[in-house]
Parts: structure tokens; sequence; C-alpha cells
């Protein structure tokens, strides 16, 4: 670890103003290295208040590894956290990392250049105001026996919202959450396969989500479809502290023998009792969406037939 690094655990780990000649003498450095070293992390976005008994830390906004592994060390100890500036796709990183045997991996970046989500839709990623994350896990199970990693990842980051802020997002089927009626987060499940056993060897989970860029800032094709967490930039929480409560409640979820997860995601889904149209195998349908069933499929009432949509097949293209 570098002074910096160093110093930052130090005034992370304490309460209460720590003063230079302190961390100094703790970290046998001269008081001027402690000095350059808080000069070196303000510029980075980290902030510290100053006062003449010393330093103490405040929360900052600064994708931190070490703070996010430490924060999920009870619920996966063996879990690696990756934090780069920019990526071309998290999703791209952890499908790389699977193919070296790595175990379970968080990748996250302070921005995408390829976001994308379901179908390979582009999704919009702005530099320090967003989360764009991808879980690498290896659950070695059949297909049949995967829990729905999808539905579980939503309510996880619907219950850690909830939380975290005390604002109430809901669900559009099947990965997707809404705050004020525009879409704030998309969510993207892969499977990879082990051609030897024919079982699924990996899962990678991928998460996009607009922490606090600016209304204004969105793109004007979709500035009414969008919005962030923050959209007026003044944030109560930080990224990390999102993150870490986001994994928290998924592997929470894996953990429970309950459909906890289940419940939650029906409540808070927008679709249900609503109109809906969508394609399939071609052909266009329109109908009322009746339920989500034990597995997360979506069940649409057609006049007086029922279709079971599947994740991965159908994409509602209108909700009334």
């Amino acid at each position: 670890m570098t002074t910096k690094d160093k110093v930052l655990q130090l005034l992370k780990e304490s309460p209460d103003f720590l003063s230079g000649e302190k961390m100094a003498q703790q970290l046998q450095v001269s008081r001027t290295s402690i000095w350059k070293a808080i000069k070196e992390l303000e510029k980075t976005g980290y902030h510290f208040e100053h006062q003449a008994k010393g330093y103490r830390y405040l929360p900052s906004d600064v994708l931190d590894a070490q703070e996010i592994r430490q924060a999920l060390e009870p619920w996966i100890p063996d879990l690696t956290v990756s934090v780069q500036e920019r990526s071309e796709s998290t999703m791209k990183d952890a499908k790389l990392a699977a193919t070296k045997e790595i175990g379970p991996a968080l990748f996250i970046a302070d921005t995408q250049e390829q976001a994308h989500g379901r179908f390979g839709r582009p999704f919009f990623a702005a530099p320090g105001q967003g989360i764009y994350m991808s879980l690498l896990i290896h659950p070695n199970q059949r297909f049949d026996e995967l829990p729905q990693y999808t539905v579980i990842a939503a309510s996880a980051c619907v219950k850690a919202i909830q939380e975290l802020t005390k604002k109430d997002p809901s669900i559009k089927w099947v990965n997707d959450l809404y705050l004020n009626g525009k879409k704030i987060s998309g969510i993207l499940s892969e499977a990879i396969s082990d051609m030897e056993t024919g079982g699924i060897s990996s899962i990678i989970i991928g998460i996009g989500l607009n922490f606090s860029i600016p209304q204004k800032q969105f793109p004007e094709a979709i500035q009414k479809k969008a919005t962030s967490l923050f959209p007026d930039g003044q944030k109560s929480i930080t990224r990390n502290q999102l993150i870490s409560q986001i994994w928290k409640n998924f592997f929470h979820y894996l953990s429970e023998p309950t459909d906890e997860y289940l419940t939650l995601y029906r409540e808070k889904s927008f679709v249900l009792a609503k109109k809906v149209q969508f394609i399939q195998k071609g052909q266009h349908y329109t109908g009322i969406a009746k339920e989500i069933g034990e597995h997360g499929e979506l069940i649409v009432q057609i006049e007086d037939q029922f279709l079971t949509l599947f994740s991965g097949e159908i994409s509602l293209t209108s909700i009334e």
C-alpha cells in the first residue's frame, strides 16, 4: 500500500480527528508526506474536515474496492472487487475473468464506453455519476436448478434504495427499475455453460444504475424516459454504500430458502393489471398482465387464453 492508501485507511477507520503528527508516527513517514497524501486524495474526490487538531474523513463518492470488499466480506469472504476508472464493458471484464478460472468477483467502473442491456440496447453512462458493475459467480448447477438471478438482483436493488434513501422505485418486468415514471436502472444476467458437464459454470449479473446524473445531462432522445436516483445532484449516500447494500441484499436472498425477493418483486411491479403489448415469434400480441409466476415469468391474459412470457425471449413494447 502507498502512503496515500495508508492515510486513507487510517482516517476511514477513525471516527475522530487524527493529527498529521500522529499519522506520521504511526506510518513512520514525515508530516510533509501526510500533508501531500491528503492533498492527493482530495484531488481524486475524497473529502476531509480540516481542524487544528487534525483531519477527519467525510463521506466521499469515490469508488473504493477495499471499502466495498470489507462491507461484503461477511456474506462472501472470498470475493474479489476490482474498480476501474473506465471500462469498455464490465460484462466483458467478467466474461474474460470467467475464462481464467477466477473465483467470485465484482467488476466496477466509474464509466463504461460500451454500456448495453438486454438485446444489446445501449445504456447511457456518465463518468462519476453512475454505477456500472458486473458480478461473476460460479453456481455449477444445471440450468433448471438456477435461481432467478435477474429477479433477485432487481429486488435487491429496490430494497437497497428503499433502505438507504427512503425513495420507492418500481420494477418493469423483467429487468428495469423506474423512479417517478422514468428508468433509472437496467439489469442483465448471462449464463456460461460447461461443455463437458452440460451444466452452468458461471453466471454474470450486470447492473447499470443512474446515480447522480443531472436531468439536463441526459441525451435529448431519452430526457423524458430516463432519470437518476439523485437528478438534482444532492446525494444523501455514496455509490460505495449503495453498491455494498445491493449485493448484501442479493447474497441474503440467495442464502434464504424463502421467496422473500419474489414477494417484493411482485409488490413493486408496475406491470401487473396493465395492458401490455409484445412480440412473440414475429407475431404481435396485446393482453393484460395478470401474474408473475414462481420463476419470474409474466403471465398475460389474451381474451380467454393465457400466455407465459419468459425473460430471455420477450420484451414488452408498451404498457398502458
